[in-house]
C-alpha cells in the first residue's frame, strides 16, 4: 500500500512523532490516519510507561510571567540527564507547563496527591489531568507522554507554585 506525504504529515501534526513511526502506523492501519494516530498514542503512552520508574533527578525550573505583571508561575520539571534537560524541546515543555499552571491554577500534580474523600474534579485542580492550555483536546500528560517518547527519558514535574498579588 502506497502512503501519500499528505497522510503523513497530517499523522505527525497530530502526534508529533517521527515520519518513518507515522508512515508505519499508517501502513498498519490501512491508510486509516485516525487508527494510525491512536496506534501512536498508546505507543507514546506505553513507553511512558515503562520509563515513568527511572530516576528523574536533572532537569529544569522555569518560570512564567503574564503580560500585565500581575500573575505569574515556577515549575520545576525534572528529567534523567543534564543533556536533554539542556534541549529546546524540554525547556519548551516547562516554559508551557509554567503557563498552564498560571492560567488553569491547579492544586495537585496528580490524583494520587489528593485525598481518597475529596469531591474535587481531578480534571480542575490536578496538572496532569487537565486539558491542555494550547491544545485542549489534549490532557497535560498525554503532552508530557509524547515528549517522554521522543526525548527517550522519564520526564516528571516535580513541583510547581503560582503567584498573584493579594492572594
Amino acid at each position: 500500500m502506497k502512503i501519500s506525504t499528505e497522510a503523513i504529515q497530517k499523522v505527525r501534526e497530530r502526534t508529533s512523532a517521527g515520519i518513518l513511526d507515522c508512515k508505519n502506523a499508517l501502513l498498519k492501519a490501512e491508510g486509516d490516519t485516525e487508527r494510525a494516530v491512536g496506534a501512536l498514542k498508546s505507543r507514546g503512552f506505553a513507553i511512558a510507561e515503562k520509563k515513568g520508574e527511572r530516576i528523574a533527578s536533572e532537569g529544569v525550573i522555569d518560570a512564567y510571567i503574564h503580560h500585565n505583571r500581575k500573575l505569574g508561575a515556577l515549575i520545576e520539571l525534572n528529567c534523567e540527564t543534564d543533556f536533554v534537560a539542556h534541549t529546546d524541546e524540554f525547556r519548551q515543555l516547562a516554559y508551557d507547563l509554567a503557563m498552564q499552571v498560571a492560567a488553569t491554577s491547579p492544586q495537585f500534580i496528580s490524583a494520587e496527591e489528593m485525598l481518597a474523600e475529596s469531591e474535587l474534579d481531578p480534571k480542575l485542580v490536578c496538572l496532569l489531568q487537565q486539558p491542555f492550555v494550547k491544545d485542549p483536546d489534549r490532557t497535560v500528560e498525554e503532552i508530557i507522554a509524547d515528549t517522554i517518547a521522543r526525548v527517550g527519558e522519564n520526564i516528571k514535574v516535580r513541583r510547581f507554585a503560582r503567584f498573584e498579588p493579594g492572594c
